[in-house]
């Protein structure tokens, strides 16, 4: 069989069509969530690159839905490569790790041990002594990039299991060239002293 004869062939419609739909609409809402969460990091450059590939994908896909407005299979590959790009985006998006975060930290116990193995990491800590309804606490500060997040909570967990963390995302963290100095590490990971 040819390919115009394949093409025009109700296997190619029934079966292989609704398949280029739905694994279309994978791609196009996969690079929209992407492009967004690019966007809302305050990363410029990218973003309309994705936007431009986004934009392609649809229209070839919403172009075949309007060729067969009357097949429902057509329909549903459409709305489920919609849903399953949602997923696949936010999978590559936890892959991808972008950005950096604030983790807060607050516990009642003593936190010196949690604070120094943090140090150790390479993390900067920032402490404040808190008052809350069960009496004094410490809030434990820390900026990072979000690849190292499951560090920083194994960290947490081991050290001070019963504590409370937050993570919120940060659109900007700004660290000025003596600030990068003093992160520098030595071989053996640790913090370089002055």
């Amino acid at each position: 069989m040819d390919l115009p004869t394949f093409l025009a062939s109700p296997q190619f419609n029934l079966i292989v069509l609704p398949l280029l739909i739905f694994l279309a609409r994978i791609c196009d809402v996969t690079l929209d969530t992407v492009r967004i969460i690019y966007i809302q990091r305050g990363m410029r450059r990218i973003a309309p690159v994705l936007g431009f590939f986004e934009v392609l994908i649809w229209l070839m896909a919403i172009t075949q839905i309007m060729k067969n407005l009357t097949s429902p299979i057509h329909y549903v590959a459409y709305v489920g490569g919609f849903a399953a790009g949602n997923y696949v985006g936010i999978l590559v998006e936890e892959k991808l790790s972008i950005g950096t975060v604030l983790v807060r930290v607050i516990t009642r116990k003593d936190a010196t041990q949690l604070i120094e193995k943090l140090r150790d990491a390479g993390h900067r800590v920032t402490i404040h002594e808190a008052s809350g309804s069960t009496g004094p606490s410490n809030i434990i500060f820390t900026i990072a990039k979000r690849k190292e997040v499951k560090n920083i909570l194994k960290i947490i967990r081991q050290n001070n299991p019963t504590s409370l963390y937050t993570i919120e995302d940060l659109r900007y963290a700004h660290e000025t060239p003596t600030t990068l100095i003093e992160r520098q590490t030595t071989p053996t990971g640790n913090p370089l002293k002055k």
